[in-house]
């Protein structure tokens, strides 16, 4: 049986949600749609379900460490952030905003790969420049600063860029 959230939850998810990704800081995690839940057991006392990008994805720890830290600051004496793995977290669990700033700060964004998609083909479409808008790019690696960024360059401009990849 899922539970409507009291006040304080949704105060607090709102909380853990504003932290910033350590491994991609111009998003946050609610963004990034790696919270998953968060749930006050107690006066005083939250557990919060994180979800990683990938199964090993180190930077669980330090999302972790941060809503602990963030929710300490704001009255809660006992955080557990538990790493829940089902359902797998999925690029299509970037929101609209998380997207919008990715592209802004140069990185392009997945494309939808699910019911988001709006159909079940998929259709091999060029990766978009964030700097240009050309989609004439390539694949310069599969993998860049972070195991989910591949670094593309853009036949246009010129210019490098990361993609973030799509699960």
């Amino acid at each position: 049986m899922v539970s409507t959230p009291t006040v304080l939850e949704e105060r607090l998810r709102a909380l853990a949600g504003a932290v910033p990704d350590p491994e991609l800081p111009v998003l946050t995690l609610a963004e990034l749609g790696v919270l998953r839940g968060l749930h006050v057991t107690g006066p005083g006392r939250v557990e919060v379900e994180l979800t990683p990008t990938y199964t090993g994805c180190p930077a669980v720890e330090a999302m972790s460490a941060d809503i602990e830290r963030v929710l300490h600051e704001h009255g809660q004496a006992e955080v557990s952030v538990r790493t829940v793995l089902s359902p797998a977290w999925s690029t299509d669990d970037i929101t609209a905003e998380g997207r919008r700033k990715l592209e802004e700060f140069g990185i392009a964004p997945p494309r939808p790969t699910g019911p988001a998609a709006g159909g079940p083909i998929m259709v091999g479409l060029g990766i978009r420049c964030p700097h240009c808008g050309s989609t004439e790019t390539t694949l310069l690696s599969r993998f860049s600063s972070t195991a989910c960024k591949a670094l593309r360059r853009c036949e246009a401009c010129r210019e490098p860029f990361d993609h973030f990849k799509e699960l």
